[in-house]
């Protein structure tokens, strides 16, 4: 377990931070001394023309045409003309390139690529106004430099004081605060106006053309012109991450101060200003460090080693599926060492407030017990039992739901053994009744969960999730219009509750606090009934591995304690998994032939080594011969979310190595609501289909499909899933049944896509509204400024 840190009274002040507060601050007084001389100046020369009988528009214009040439001089400040406006501007832009070495190096938490690309334009702009005095002497220089100033000013104090009072969210000043999250709104569109007229005029500049010879003069033109071609689709995309930043950051100020620590939690990391910290980073090292070490105690020293952790984790869970590779026995020491580690690190915090290790609560029978709530369908069980798949807005079964099926696989969106698996479903429609099958949903209301699916066909669902009466007023209602069941965990005697509300209210558990309450109602409850148990529930960040080692500890001891209990998990594309090798030659196949295509090389071009990474790898060695794999982890989701999925697959080759049927496919990327509120992600979802051979799935299809395979693993004997069935290593449990929606068979990682496919879907869907403002904006300046 890893120790606490020793207790700390403020920020602390290392050589990082005291160099970083150094370079804010002079760039916080460079850009306010240009904006010193750049607000007078532009004043005094509209007052003068004002005076001089010109008239506002011209006045302002006639300003801001002379605003780069101002000096302490023009700005009423003295008789000097040094240090001027320009001189300034050069050394305090040019001083941001520093940002890229900052990001580069991990001093702060930055992305390298946006900060490349946001610095490198502007400097590129820089370029453009110092060298031409077209550029120089129009209205947009000065609307540029204005907007720049206004918002680094600002940007950069807010960052001196959240490095001094050590936290950006809530005890940097408001309206710095304020100032640093909303001026973008105004500012970014004005500053990216200014930065395009420069190139405009640039490139109409024959002294700037001429810079590298006449001969080059072509040259020159393209370079000062390929940059409005770039800030076209890339700027709208800026803007609304700001809105998303902004939108998070205002959340996180106002945020109500979390409730005290109880039930499972992770362990204190450190004491900070008497606050107990419990910090996810230094704990999830611990637990995969304990898993790779038990079979490599090297790597294991390595993961433990590693300072970037947020970045830096993938390459240590490749090192851990490949040390998996070696043999069945290191697979499973592995998976156990893993949870063991979690077990014995996790903290359970009473509702007494005593602390004792997750694994000792878990060791004792709880002191409550739950009462049990059900409610039977009002609906007659159907006559017709068929599969039946929502896809595109229709409902498939049958012949039809075969010949899709086969078609998804002819494409390489699914592997051909998923297809079996549906096509099985389809041709045995008594593994349809479910009738007589019992299901403990742990997350019921999930959206990727099977709850409508089992509903449907009147399974008996045991029913595990929030203690929030609008869910259970969902749920039940949808199982009274069913022909199956729903039990669930109560807190009262459901014959005392005087209606349906009452039993809303009395309804649910919550999986952190009542962890040993909950295992203990499903170990009692339908004594010889086998159960097949599903983890489901979801939660963002370092919850979800709260969450999951929560489900995992109801499964363990389920398997332990009923004799006949399977288990399910829906698997994500975004994981390291072990593939078929023709999967890896489909990849491979397919990359030899996006590598030729012209918008994927123009993409490597401008994004470079971190857009478009070829998927096919080589493959790792071991008992058992070779073993290849997909690398799709999103490093964006980050290392808590890797690790809460992969002790799910620790359970389920520990489980099926002890004789326990485990279904555990890959489900497709999904167009649910959580995913899709996200911009990013639902402007990729729109461009990820050019990438062959990839389809994003609406949840009703995923559901579907996810079930008829589970279906397949719980009825087929020559399914992967059941224990008889032979492999060559226990991983390869991931690598049956995959409906991964083409993240397998691409011929690029799901990870190096996002950027292009965001591309894709602006410049379909924003290319009419480009073309027309690029023809009012060219006609706007040929009219006024004679750009022709």
């Amino acid at each position: 377990m890893v120790d606490p840190k020793p207790p700390t009274t403020g920020p602390s002040l290392g050589p990082t931070q005291i160099y970083l507060i150094l370079y804010n601050s002079l760039c916080t007084l460079g850009w306010a001394y240009v904006l010193t001389l750049a607000i007078p100046s532009f004043a005094r020369s509209t007052s003068a023309s004002l005076s001089a009988g010109l008239g506002l528009g011209p006045s302002l214009r006639a300003a801001a045409e002379t605003l780069y040439a101002a000096t302490p001089f023009t700005a009423g400040f003295s008789d000097e003309g040094q240090p001027s406006l320009a001189h300034v501007l050069v050394i305090v832009q040019c001083a941001a390139m520093l940002e890229i070495v900052h990001a580069a190096m991990g001093l702060v938490r930055s992305p390298l690529f946006v900060t490349t690309m946001q610095v490198g334009s502007r400097i590129v702009a820089l370029h453009m106004v110092v060298n031409s005095v077209e550029a120089q002497s129009q209205w947009g220089a000065a609307l540029m430099i204005f907007s720049w100033a206004l918002v680094e000013v600002p940007r950069y104090l807010f960052y001196l004081t959240a490095i001094v009072t050590g936290d950006a969210t809530k005890k940097t000043p408001f309206p710095l605060f304020w100032l640093r999250y909303s001026l973008f709104a105004v500012l970014y569109p004005t500053g990216i106006s200014g930065e395009l007229s420069v190139f405009f005029a640039a490139s109409k500049d024959d002294a700037f053309l001429s810079l590298l010879g006449e001969n080059y003069k072509s040259i020159m033109y393209c370079y000062a012109m390929a940059f409005p071609v770039i800030y076209a689709p890339g700027a709208l995309p800026m803007i609304f991450n700001m809105v998303s930043n902004r939108k998070s950051a205002f959340k996180k100020r106002f945020a109500k101060p979390p409730p005290p620590a109880r039930g499972l939690v992770w362990p204190v990391t450190e004491v900070k200003n008497g606050e107990e910290i419990r910090s996810s980073t230094p704990i999830a090292k611990e637990i995969l460090a304990a898993a790779v070490g038990a079979v490599d105690a090297a790597l294991g020293e390595k993961v433990k080693a590693e300072k970037k952790w947020r970045f830096g984790y993938t390459k240590h869970l490749v090192s851990m599926v490949e040390c998996s590779c070696k043999s069945p026995e290191d697979a499973l020491k592995l998976a156990n060492a893993g949870l063991d580690k979690a077990y014995d690190t996790f903290q359970f915090v009473g509702a007494d407030g005593k602390t004792v290790s997750f694994k000792e609560i878990m060791a004792s029978p709880a002191k409550e017990k739950f009462y049990t709530g059900f409610v039977k369908g009002e609906t007659a069980p159907s006559k017709d039992k068929n599969l039946e798949v929502g896809y595109k807005g229709k409902s498939i079964s049958g012949q039809e739901l075969k010949s899709q099926v086969q078609k998804w696989i002819e494409y390489g969106t699914i592997e051909p053994s998923a297809g079996d698996a549906i096509i099985a479903c389809v041709d045995n429609p008594n593994w349809i009744d479910l009738s007589d099958r019992y299901f403990v949903l742990l997350g019921a209301g999930s959206a990727m969960g099977p709850f409508e699916v089992l509903m449907s066909l009147g399974a008996n669902v045991i029913a595990i999730d929030l203690d929030r009466p609008f869910i259970w007023q969902r749920l039940i209602a949808r199982a009274k219009n069913s022909s199956g069941s729903i039990t669930f965990p109560m807190t009262k005697d459901q014959a005392s509750c005087k209606d349906d509300s009452e039993i809303f209210a009395a309804s649910g558990c919550n999986l952190f606090t009542e962890t040993p309450k909950i295992r203990d109602w499903l170990v009692d409850l339908y004594p010889n009934k086998p159960f097949t148990v599903g983890s489901y529930a979801y939660l963002n960040g370092a919850l979800h591995v709260q969450v999951s080692l929560a489900m995992d500890a109801i499964c363990r001891d389920l398997c332990d304690k009923r004799k006949g209990t399977s288990l399910a998990y829906l698997c994500t594309p975004t994981d390291l998994h072990l593939i078929p090798k023709e999967a890896h030659d489909a990849a491979e196949k397919n990359y030899k032939e996006f590598s030729k295509r012209l918008y994927c090389m123009l993409v490597k071009l401008l994004l470079g080594k971190r857009a478009l990474r070829r998927n096919d790898k080589k493959p790792f060695h071991g008992v058992g011969g070779e073993f290849y794999y997909v690398n799709g982890i999103s490093v964006a989701q980050g290392p808590n979310y890797a690790l809460a999925k992969r002790m799910q697959h620790w359970r389920a080759v520990i489980a099926r190595s002890k004789g326990c049927i485990v279904s555990s496919n890959i489900a497709p990327s999904t167009s649910t609501v959580s995913v899709t509120q996200n911009r990013t992600f639902a402007w990729a979802y729109e461009g990820m289909p050019y990438f062959k051979p990839y389809e994003i799935f609406a949840p009703e299809t995923s559901n579907s499909v996810m079930s008829a395979i589970l279906f397949n693993d719980l009825n087929n004997p020559k399914s992967v899933a059941n224990p008889s069935m032979d492999i060559a290593n226990p991983n390869q449990l991931f690598s049956y049944g995959a409906f991964h929606g083409g993240t397998w068979r691409c011929a690029y990682e799901i990870d190096s896509i996002g950027e292009a496919s965001v591309l894709l879907y602006f410049s379909r869907v924003a290319a009419p509204y480009l073309v027309a403002f690029g023809g009012l904006g060219l006609a706007f300046c040929v009219k006024y400024f004679g750009f022709a």
